[in-house]
């Protein structure tokens, strides 16, 4: 947790924002090789590896928020990714990333349907 102690100071994480923000971070580390596999499995023809590393890194947290944050309505976590990826990322990134994540959400709501 030493380099998101170092961005938190160099970057000047404000001190209400810095318990959601770690709790992103930390429950990504946590639950990568299973958000990983979701992105893998929902990305057609696409390996982690080639995707950009802000889609990537983007879509992790946008699917650790699908998974674990009730208090996060769903498509607000992919609007939010959609729109970092767009401002970040390439001009075809919030296709990208909607489609992905957009799978994963249907995917999830069938599993768990209210």
């Amino acid at each position: 947790m030493e380099d998101v102690e170092l961005f938190c100071k160099h970057f000047r994480v404000s001190k209400h924002v810095k318990p959601f923000f770690l709790r992103l971070v930390e429950g990504v580390k946590e639950f990568q090789p299973d958000i990983d596999s979701l992105i893998k499995h929902f990305s057609e023809n696409w390996k982690l590896s080639r995707m950009s590393r802000v889609d990537r890194n983007v879509m992790r947290i946008a699917v650790y928020e699908l998974l674990h944050c009730d208090d996060i309505p769903p498509k607000v976590s992919i609007n939010e990714a959609i729109d970092i990826g767009k401002r970040f990322g390439t001009e075809d990134s919030g296709a990208f990333i909607n489609g992905i994540l957009d799978g994963v959400r249907i995917s999830l709501e069938k599993e768990n349907p209210l």
